[in-house]
């Protein structure tokens, strides 16, 4: 029998994590414990200093000289060339852009450019809505020219054919949390001749992610997760350097120009991966994920990842031994190293129960129908917190409190 997980064992753990230091740099509420940093990071002191110097100093004192003098024109490949120290890939190779579902659109678009005489695109099923939504949008685009296959996720090596132009897969899946093998579907793409986008939004800064280990081609994530960019944080994009000379980007704008204040009618596209900017950078979204990322990266990605995988299953086992029997089934795979920086928990009564969780100041979320995830960010959790959720989780599932009406009203964002 496991040895009982004690307040006082924690707060060892708690001591001796080499991490401890990080959490003052958040501004989290007093009160919360907040698991819901893979859905949205929390501010931190960095980015509310950038912020107010972005507005006051730069926008207010340069105005539009800050393009030259504050580094806005170069921050798509600095912001760009620091995230790639998070998934494994060069200088170079990733930009700062967009949205995540626009740079979706973009890397699938090119990739099929790149795989002409091929008509079939291979996704999950149950994969995030937006990704099957572009895949759709896209097919339609082009006049139902593509087919569409999505498969279960045990039946995605198979289902990948000679016919196959494109894989377009989620790495860790936003309820499950479970983890593709990147390396091995990429090679199996790679063999059949088909191309590989990989969705990374759960990925970067939160699991070891080796994008040109795994050979893969192109990539795209959000910023307002694990990496604390803020709500709507712009996204980046990831083409690796042997596809540069030859991509083609679908939304070609005066940033992906060779010259764009040369002010030409005619397109050309800049080298490298520039060629897949299209508009103007969001600079005050950029500055708040810059400052999140420069905090991200004072800290080895292999200690963060071991944190928290170790809050991961702590919690878990938490749960199992303060819990159980109370209605709680895990939908993630059991092993903590097989899933993301996320747990998701079924009860009949999900959303209510996480609503008096809120209420009780633990937040995580609720994914229909009927799933609880709940995240871990090593820079600002400490394992004391999750004692202490799961003692107000133990209380509510046993008093039923979540059966008060007031958590029977289902919000606009869940």
């Amino acid at each position: 029998m496991a040895e009982k997980l004690t307040l006082d064992a924690l707060k060892a753990m708690d001591a001796a994590d080499p991490l401890k230091e990080y959490a003052d740099r958040f501004l989290i509420p007093e009160g919360v414990i907040y698991m819901n940093g893979n859905s949205l990071g929390p501010l931190t002191k960095d980015a509310k200093k950038r912020m107010a110097s972005a507005v006051e100093n730069e926008w207010g004192n340069e105005l539009i000289r800050g393009w030259n003098t504050a580094g806005w024109y170069d921050m798509s490949h600095r912001v760009g060339n620091k995230i790639a120290k998070l998934i494994g890939v060069d200088d170079g190779e990733v930009v700062l852009a967009d949205s995540t579902s626009v740079n979706l659109f973009k890397t699938l678009v090119s990739a099929l450019h790149l795989n002409p005489g091929r008509r079939k695109i291979i996704s999950e099923k149950g994969n995030f809505p937006t990704d099957l939504y572009i895949i759709d949008g896209v097919r339609q685009l082009t006049g139902e020219h593509y087919t569409v296959e999505t498969h279960e996720r045990a039946d995605i090596m198979d289902a990948i054919g000679d016919d196959t132009a494109v894989v377009l897969l989620t790495h860790v899946h936003y309820v499950s949390g479970e983890i593709f093998p990147m390396a091995e579907i990429t090679e199996k793409a790679h063999a059949c001749g088909a191309l590989t986008v990989w969705d990374l939004s759960h990925s970067v800064g939160a699991v070891e992610t080796e994008l040109n280990a795994a050979k893969a081609d192109f990539a795209v994530g959000c910023g307002y997760k694990h990496l604390n960019g803020g709500p709507g944080a712009p996204a980046f994009l990831f083409a690796a350097k042997r596809h540069h000379a030859a991509m083609k980007n679908p939304i070609s704008g005066w940033f992906s120009h060779k010259a764009p204040f040369q002010f030409v009618d005619e397109f050309e596209p800049t080298e490298g991966i520039g060629r897949m900017l299209t508009g103007t950078t969001a600079v005050l979204g950029g500055s708040a994920l810059e400052a999140g990322l420069d905090l991200m990266l004072e800290t080895e990605n292999s200690v963060r990842f071991q944190k928290q995988q170790k809050l991961n299953a702590t919690f878990q086992a938490l749960v199992l031994q303060e819990c159980g029997g109370l209605g709680l089934e895990v939908v993630s795979p059991q092993d903590a190293s097989d899933r993301g920086a996320h747990i998701s928990f079924r009860h009949k009564d999900g959303y209510a129960i996480m609503q008096n969780l809120i209420d009780m100041g633990v937040i995580g979320d609720f994914r229909a129908p009927d799933r609880m995830r709940f995240g871990f960010s090593p820079l600002f959790m400490s394992f004391e917190n999750l004692y202490h959720a799961v003692e107000i989780l133990r209380d509510i599932l046993k008093s039923k409190s979540y059966q008060q009406e007031k958590y029977q009203t289902v919000n606009k964002v869940t």
